[in-house]
């Protein structure tokens, strides 16, 4: 009755099914009735992880530090000076953390505050396809127009730049990725990384980079911000929740240059508030933590093997090995459409996993299972092998038919 029509077609699941794990309070009702979360992008979820030493700093912070008080709304200070070093040592970009940096409840909240200050009703925004959902939604929230732009499997998802210009117009403002993309783990290479920078300089746009996944590349697989190559029309958001398995903490922090960040600095109270300030010096312990960030890609590497082990000999799906963080993305559409083998699982295996339609319509066909949830090695290889067991019980199903 009284909703802004922005908002119109936004469903909590109150009155409508919704399938998005990330919506109303499904997944607590799952986990209830004993089911098994592969849908949450939270590595180990439900279990509890967290290193002695930072438990230990929780304990000591929550007994003697100021943590029942506000920092500022851009953030801890001695956590922006740790962001900016992390960010010169990772892709040799030098930032002021006073100029450069925000400190944010979570990327999700960073990847919205990035976006609303600069668009309007009539602007288009291109965002390849498939993407995270809520560089679509954001967009629709901010009231401008998401323009999908069709990354291909058998370009390995690569960003096609033909793609752009056929898209790009008078009304696009904006260009928003994922990268590493979710849900398809592709790391863009040089190529699609240079010629998007192009792009974006001749058409005089905003890029918006979500590298919420940037922490766990595999295979020597090189990893190139944009903001290497424009840093002026660059707006990169950043989390600690997939790379340092902190989501529950709810820390991430945008960068771009002091022109941008001048406006993000004075709205920051009105959007986002200030960040949870015992998380914020957890989180800048953690990020100076190499050896921490090691041991979590070990484990996760070795869970990106044994997922594509299991999952790549389920008959008539297919799936390449990820590239980069905690997710795995399937190719079912001989076995259904993506809620119907969703559905099929969640019956039959109890587990949850993603419908691939809710990433873009290049997503219908798809799962994304997030093989990175569950701590413990063998209870995440018994998962995946019910997921393997249902999914060859349905082929057999159809083959019958």
């Amino acid at each position: 009755m009284y909703t802004n029509k922005r908002f119109k077609d936004v469903k909590g699941g109150l009155f409508d099914k919704v399938t998005k794990a990330d919506v109303g309070d499904g997944v607590s009702q799952l986990m209830a009735n004993g089911y098994t979360m592969m849908s949450w992008a939270d590595p180990f979820f439900p279990n509890p992880y967290l290193s002695d030493h930072l438990k230990q700093l929780m304990i000591d912070e929550i007994q003697n530090g100021p943590i029942t008080h506000y920092t500022m709304p851009i953030g801890d200070k001695a956590l922006r000076e740790v962001i900016a070093q992390r960010i010169k040592k990772k892709y040799d970009v030098d930032i002021d953390p006073s100029r450069n940096v925000i400190v944010t409840p979570g990327s999700d909240s960073g990847l919205y505050l990035a976006m609303i200050p600069f668009l309007e009703e009539g602007d288009e925004v291109l965002i390849p396809d498939p993407s995270y959902p809520s560089n679509f939604l954001n967009v629709k929230l901010c009231g401008a127009k998401a323009v999908s732009v069709p990354l291909y499997a058998e370009n390995n998802y690569q960003l096609d730049i033909n793609e752009f210009e056929k898209r790009v117009n008078d009304h696009t403002k904006m260009v928003v990725i994922t990268h590493p993309n979710n849900p398809t783990t592709t790391v863009f290479n040089r190529k699609s990384i240079e010629d998007l920078c192009s792009f974006v300089k001749k058409h005089n746009l905003l890029l918006v980079c979500d590298q919420a996944f940037e922490d766990h590349i595999y295979d020597n697989r090189e990893m190139i911000a944009p903001m290497e190559l424009i840093f002026d029309q660059t707006i990169t958001v950043f989390s600690i929740s997939k790379g340092l398995g902190l989501s529950g903490l709810r820390v991430g922090y945008v960068v771009a240059c002091d022109k941008i960040m001048d406006v993000l600095y004075g709205c920051a109270v009105n959007i986002i508030g200030a960040t949870n300030t015992l998380s914020q010096k957890v989180a800048t312990d953690a990020l100076m933590d190499d050896q921490l960030m090691n041991d979590i890609h070990i484990k996760l590497e070795k869970r990106r093997d044994m997922a594509y082990d299991i999952l790549s000999t389920i008959p008539h799906t297919s799936i390449k090995k990820s590239e980069s963080g905690i997710l795995s993305w399937l190719d079912v559409s001989r076995l259904g459409t993506s809620q119907e083998v969703a559905q099929y699982l969640l019956d039959n295996a109890h587990v949850s996993i993603n419908e691939g339609s809710h990433y873009g319509k290049q997503g219908e066909g798809y799962i994304r299972i997030v093989h990175a949830c569950l701590l413990d090695d063998e209870d995440a290889k018994n998962t995946l092998l019910r997921i393997k067991d249902c999914l060859t019980d349905l082929d057999k199903q159809i083959a019958n038919l």
